[in-house]
Parts: structure tokens; sequence; C-alpha cells
């Protein structure tokens, strides 16, 4: 049986900006945590025009939600987002992902405050300082 995000976690902002003098991914999402609903498992719900957030990235932020998710059920919800349309590639959006579903394990208790400190891009209300 998978476990499940046990409370919400809001406002998870992810900005992956690997390089800033020049080409690199790019992503920048803001999503909401919420323990899954009737189905279980990870649920990824995006609030955003195409214009914000073309779909074509979805796949690779769900692949990397559910890494930083650990197997852990949670419902996604992309309340906001940007793209670069030379710097945003799937790679950045699943760097995204798996920052936003780590910091997401941490908001909820399931991960210890100080793993905080691996979080190169995410931050959110609550987040530990170290």
């Amino acid at each position: 049986m998978s476990r499940c995000l046990p409370v919400p976690v809001p406002d998870v902002c992810v900005r992956v900006k690997l390089n800033a003098s020049a080409c690199g991914p790019y992503a920048h999402i803001v999503v909401d945590f919420e323990p899954p609903g009737p189905s279980g498992g990870l649920e990824l719900l995006s609030l955003l025009p195409e214009r914000r957030l073309p779909s074509e990235y979805l796949p690779s932020l769900r692949e990397g939600l559910g890494e930083g998710l650990d197997g852990v059920a949670a419902t996604v919800l992309v309340t906001d987002g940007s793209f670069h349309d030379v710097d945003s590639s799937e790679l950045g959006y699943k760097i995204a992902g798996q920052q936003a579903g780590r910091a997401a394990l941490i908001g909820a208790g399931l991960l210890p405050s100080e793993a905080a400190a691996t979080l190169r891009w995410a931050t959110w209300p609550g987040m530990p300082r170290l």
C-alpha cells in the first residue's frame, strides 16, 4: 500500500536556472500539494493556459514529481509558472518536479527539515532556514 501525503503543502515555488548567464534548462512552477483523491496515486492538474505552461512539459513535470514524492500519493495543482522559448526543456521541468516533490515531503513532515538544504531551487511557506 502506498503512503499518502497527510496534509496540504501550498505554494511550493520552483525556479530552475542551471546557468544564469547563458542557455540552460529553465523551468518555473508554483504548485499546491493536497492529500490524494479517492483514486490514490499521483494526480497532476494545471490551471495554466498553454501560453503560460505548454502541455508538452507536463509529462516531464509529472515524472519529476513522481521521483520527488518517492511513492507518496498526492494531488498536485499547478497554480502558476512560466517557460522560456529557448531555454525551457523537458529536463528543466523534470528537475522542477523532483524539487517540488521533495519540498512537499519536507513540508508535510515526511522528511526531516534538514533535507531542505538539498533543494537548490525550491521555496515554500514555512520552509526551514538552515
